[in-house]
């Protein structure tokens, strides 16, 4: 019982009074302590950044930074950027998938659906510090758009090319909570146009930002009710269809094993937030540029080019779920990420521009407000009977085609307007 055993390359003893050589023990527990605190974080950085293949696109965030202070090559840094923030956005997925193993399965697909949206909210907010209001509308206009019909419709075409001998299935609740405060968004932002377009405002030009003010603050209400509402626990919209617990327990069991520990995540959360936000103000001050020498209109490069980096995890995430015929899932992160940004980040940017002196409103103008508002309609119908295959993602994708061909040709009224 007295013996000491050596366990592990460390000195094990049943009463304190045995400890060899003096003061050994505490040295040998530190020792071991900082030695599997080393192999951790090293295992850590291993599964982070060497095991996705998109990881190869991180050099291009450093060479950006390079060729913003060597070159006036404004194409290129908004390329190099922009490839660079693609790998982190799809990490950013990864860390808050393996933090949600941590907090169930609600506040999973929330932190999900949040952090899928961190770089377009960091992107959004340089931009709004730098004055370009319409980069920033365009962006989370285009953000929407992408997940809509990009995301959703490659999610529905891969999944039906995998299950084409069914129709997948989703629980019609889902689509209809969320169709539902994304029409919200849609009567939000039309409004301030309608004002604006009809020359209706009691004070021309201020009525149109206090208008944009108040139904922001009631959209974050809206908003901040319906995340009440999904943690509750009354109504799960992140839950399968039909609630079948023991086909979720073998899905649980099959694919939920978390790769790295909680705080490794975090920390993770951190410091792929903080890269972000490095690359976005080089991304964010070369897009002017980037439309002189590449040819492109601002309103092209907001709109398509910009969601492509931040929806990076989404697009990813949406297509494995769908083909693994988990759709319940792709609705949340696809349509909930749009819901989020709709809802909340559009909101929070006209205050944070309120706070920072900006005009940030909801007018964005007829031409995006119609495509948001049509845009919506079509993914509200496609989704109104619960089923899902091949040909309905087909056809999101081809309306995405139109959405982009749209803004080949559209030149922002703004630039004219001052």
């Amino acid at each position: 019982m007295e013996t000491p055993q050596i366990e592990m390359g460390g000195v094990k003893v049943n009463g304190p009074q045995q400890v060899p050589n003096g003061g050994l023990r505490p040295t040998l527990a530190s020792s071991w302590n900082s030695r599997r605190t080393v192999e951790r974080t090293l295992n850590s950085i291993r599964i982070v950044v060497f095991t996705s293949k998109l990881n190869l696109l991180m050099p291009f965030g450093p060479a950006s930074i390079i060729l913003h202070f060597t070159s006036r090559r404004h194409g290129l840094v908004f390329l190099f950027s922009m490839l660079g923030i693609t790998p982190l956005a799809e990490r950013l997925g990864y860390a808050t998938e393996q933090l949600a193993l941590y907090t169930g399965p609600t506040v999973g697909g929330l932190l999900n659906a949040t952090f899928g949206n961190a770089t377009e909210m960091i992107i959004a907010i340089y931009a709004l510090k730098n004055g370009m209001i319409r980069v920033v509308q365009q962006s989370l206009l285009g953000s929407i758009l992408s997940n809509m019909l990009l995301v959703m419709g490659c999610a529905f075409f891969a999944g039906g090319i995998v299950h084409r001998n069914k129709d997948q299935v989703f629980s019609k609740a889902t689509a209809v909570v969320n169709s539902g405060l994304l029409l919200m968004a849609v009567m939000g932002l039309m409004f301030p146009a309608v004002l604006h377009f009809t020359h209706s405002e009691v004070r021309q030009g201020a009525s149109e930002v206090a208008l944009s003010r108040f139904s922001s603050c009631i959209m974050l209400v809206a908003y901040a009710s319906y995340l009440y509402f999904q943690l509750s626990g009354r109504s799960n919209i992140y839950s399968p269809i039909g609630s079948e617990e023991e086909t979720n327990e073998d899905a649980m069991g099959e694919d939920e094993e978390a790769e790295i520990g909680m705080w490794e995540a975090v920390a993770w959360l951190a410091v792929l937030t903080l890269w972000v936000s490095v690359l976005s103000e080089y991304l964010v001050n070369a897009i002017e540029g980037a439309s002189d020498s590449l040819n492109l209109p601002v309103a092209f490069i907001s709109v398509i080019l910009l969601p492509i980096v931040g929806n990076a995890a989404e697009h990813a995430s949406a297509i494995m779920f769908a083909m693994k015929d988990k759709l319940d899932i792709t609705l949340g992160v696809a349509i909930g990420s749009s819901t989020q940004i709709s809802m909340f980040v559009i909101p929070f940017c006209v205050v944070i521009g309120w706070m920072m002196g900006q005009k940030m409103d909801l007018n964005f103008q007829l031409f995006e407000t119609a495509t948001l508002f049509i845009t919506v309609l079509v993914v509200a119908f496609m989704l109104q009977d619960g089923t899902a295959n091949y040909l309905k993602g087909l056809m999101l994708i081809l309306c995405y085609l139109i959405v982009a061909a749209s803004f080949f040709v559209h030149v922002d009224p703004q630039s004219s307007d001052g």
